[in-house]
């Protein structure tokens, strides 16, 4: 008898390991049940509408990035996988929202719901200001930066809208990611260009990068306004350079009203360029942004259409001029916010 109860507990209990197993099976299965079959990191071209410049180097510098440490790629993809399972966690069933499978392969406006995270970000800078006087850059001029990008990530500006863009009303929004500024450090240097290949930071090394936002204000030269790097870099070069002649009522025109510095940080959360550096099937990973085949310039009007639908060029990750740029997307706040989540590329900003 005990022997017959000992058989039917060794098969209940292989039963029971075969059903562990199966669910072990599906847990795993759900896991990774997020499709990265769009992802891109290094790109071929910086692609214009009839214009041939590229006034933000940042995706040729992770290009170089990239030559340079090959186990860049694989962090970029951690952290874009990771940002793509946050943020299909977080939308609701049969709703847009989601990480990849963005809307620059299709033409139809789709509308995502921002994320409520509970987070209250707010992150301190530090800004280095590199010029053969370094005073020419004041506190004020300073401070006018840090009004300005406060108010572009936090403003949703419907209100400047065309009349017949009423697909974007819905998109516009408040990302809710805030700006204080830490210290501001001044060295008179006589170099006249320091073009892209971080040769500022190394001579002026960014200070805690982990837990603040460096932005070097130096002479790129070549005609470049600015470039970030991306998360996932080594923290020696993390942060945004940018032009002087970008700041508020600097002598940039028509790249003067501090959007360089907008566009810049843009990237440095996370965000690519609108159109995805590429033609209309290249994705910027935000599925409430239009599809685009290249960048935009000038101050387009309303509709400007490419790839059946019109481009979003008021967009911050676009290359309009300044006056002509005032939104980000909630897709592009809740892939911005979700890189700040525990465990998150930059969540060590989160006091």
């Amino acid at each position: 008898m005990k022997k017959i109860f000992l058989g039917l507990a060794v098969v209940a209990g292989l039963l029971i390991g075969c059903q562990n197993e199966e669910k072990s099976n599906e847990e795993i299965t759900q896991e990774v049940a997020v499709d990265m079959s769009d992802f891109y990191v290094e790109t071929d071209q910086t692609l214009g509408k009839g214009v041939d410049s590229d006034k933000c180097h940042s995706m040729r510098v992770l290009n170089q990035q990239l030559k340079e440490n090959p186990g860049l790629y694989k962090k970029m993809y951690d952290i874009e996988y990771a940002t793509r399972k946050f943020l299909n966690g977080k939308k609701p069933d049969g709703t847009p929202g989601g990480g990849g499978g963005g809307n620059n392969g299709g033409d139809g406006d789709v509308d995502v719901l921002p994320i409520d995270d509970g987070l209250n970000i707010s992150i301190p800078v530090y800004f280095h200001i590199v010029m053969p006087n370094a005073s020419d850059v004041s506190n004020s001029d300073v401070q006018s930066q840090m009004n300005v990008i406060n108010s572009d990530f936090t403003s949703p500006n419907t209100n400047q809208l065309p009349s017949g863009a009423t697909d974007f009303i819905n998109d516009a929004t408040n990302t809710e990611i805030t700006f204080t500024l830490a210290g501001t450090f001044r060295y008179n240097d006589s170099r006249s260009s320091w073009g892209t290949n971080n040769a500022v930071k190394s001579a002026y090394p960014p200070i805690t990068p982990e837990t603040h936002l460096n932005i070097w204000v130096c002479n790129i030269g070549g005609g470049i306004l600015g470039y970030a790097q991306f998360p996932g870099g080594n923290s020696s070069t993390d942060g945004v350079v940018i032009l002087p002649g970008t700041l508020p009522g600097g002598n940039a025109a028509p790249y003067n009203q501090g959007r360089t510095l907008t566009h810049e940080i843009g990237h440095y959360l996370n965000l690519r360029h609108i159109w995805g550096d590429g033609r209309c099937r290249q994705d910027d990973f935000v599925e409430d942004t239009p599809a685009s085949d290249a960048a935009n310039y000038g101050c387009p009007s309303y509709p400007d259409v490419s790839c059946k639908s019109a481009d979003m060029t008021m967009n911050y990750m676009d290359y309009t001029d300044d006056a002509c740029m005032y939104m980000f997307t909630d897709g592009q706040r809740n892939r911005m916010r979700a890189i700040f989540q525990p465990g998150g590329v930059r969540s060590s900003m989160i006091n």
